[in-house]
């Protein structure tokens, strides 16, 4: 029998694990997820913010802003109240989803995380949170600079286990989400009269702004070079913030938003403009009209139910004071879950416009 050694067979074949090897020890082979587009690898997916994104940083703290019992989670994977506050998934496991990295982005504090959790992305959110460092005093919150402070202990836990140029890898590849600023207005300016007393509107949401901007420079310091800066909702159509009995959304909440919305937009345009780290990408991702767009055009996508939350509508039907309080039957009807958090249903359209408006800028 002829011999096959050094044959054609064995020389395609030591071909094939040579280019196998190759492709395994490639920069980010491993680990990354490319986008829709193919343009750009994505290693991971990180999300600051407050309770639209929180999926359970908050479980373990002495807070009212929880949501790790029924009936939280009545529509989530299994029926469980993992501490998102709606109905099912929130905004980042849907932008986790959608980007290709997995179907769940978990809790940074009090999760059992896998290596792989780590690798992937995790979320640093705490319901209750803000820009301003007063306004999660109250809710006993972690704080915008208390989720920097976790971001850089998550640095230094995937350092040790997978070494310094790993974990560079994953934190230059990976993109980032902020959502904050509605805790801030809704439940500081128009609700404590502290900043009321030391700053008009118009001056409220300039310090607003300029924290944001420092919050999001500290953090593109720290090695996030794509940062999704997801805007205020109309926070004024919420079922908590209408003027009793109204059908109408409250003005002075929502016009806030806005200018909010409108200055930190040249504040991100100035960012990408004067590029303070090389190659960082920064987009203004627009949650306003979005989702507003749901509430006056509700028929259009489903819902019949605007002004009113499933679980309830004034600013006692969220949170922990609904904890084991039945919701409504026909949750699908329904923009708002709570009264200040919209169904899961809402956010996966919110979250599919955002993303084919503005992740290209990103990528």
């Amino acid at each position: 029998m002829a011999s096959l050694r050094g044959g054609p067979l064995t020389g395609l074949a030591l071909l094939f694990v040579n280019l196998l090897l190759m492709v395994l020890l490639l920069p980010g082979a491993h680990g990354a997820a490319a986008a829709g587009t193919g343009k750009s690898k994505i290693s991971a997916v990180f999300v600051f913010g407050d309770s639209i994104v929180d999926p359970g940083n908050n479980n373990n703290r002495l807070t009212e802003a929880r949501a790790d019992f029924p009936p939280y989670g009545q529509d989530f994977p299994g029926g469980v109240p993992t501490g998102r506050f709606s109905n099912g998934k929130v905004p980042g496991d849907m932008f986790a989803s959608r980007l290709g990295i997995k179907e769940l982005l978990p809790p940074y504090i009090g999760s059992d995380l896998q290596l792989s959790d780590l690798l992937t992305g995790v979320v640093f959110a705490s319901g209750g949170s803000g820009y301003d460092p007063l306004t999660s005093i109250p809710a006993t919150a972690t704080s915008s600079t208390g989720q920097l402070e976790l971001f850089l202990d998550y640095k230094e836990k995937l350092k040790a286990v997978v070494g310094e140029e790993e974990m560079a890898r994953v934190i230059s590849e990976g993109i980032y989400f902020t959502v904050m600023g509605a805790n801030d207005l809704a439940n500081n300016y128009f609700t404590i009269p502290l900043r009321r007393h030391q700053y008009d509107l118009p001056s409220y949401v300039a310090f607003l702004v300029s924290s944001a901007v420092n919050f999001t420079m500290k953090l593109n310091e720290m090695g996030a070079k794509r940062i999704g800066f997801i805007g205020i909702p109309p926070i004024g159509c919420c079922p908590s913030q209408r003027e009793l009995g109204s059908r109408e959304c409250e003005p002075m909440r929502n016009q806030a938003a806005q200018l909010f919305n409108s200055e930190i937009t040249k504040e991100i345009n100035r960012l990408n403009a004067e590029q303070s780290v090389p190659g960082s990408k920064f987009a203004y991702i627009d949650i306003y009209y979005n989702l507003l767009d749901l509430i006056q055009q509700p028929s259009l996508y489903g819902f019949k139910e605007v002004t009113e939350g499933c679980c309830g509508s004034t600013v006692l039907n969220a949170a922990i004071f609904i904890k084991n309080h039945p919701a409504c039957p026909n949750v699908y009807d329904y923009i708002f879950w709570d009264s200040f958090h919209p169904t899961e249903k809402a956010y996966r359209i919110v979250v599919d416009k955002c993303i084919q408006q503005n992740m290209q800028y990103l990528m």
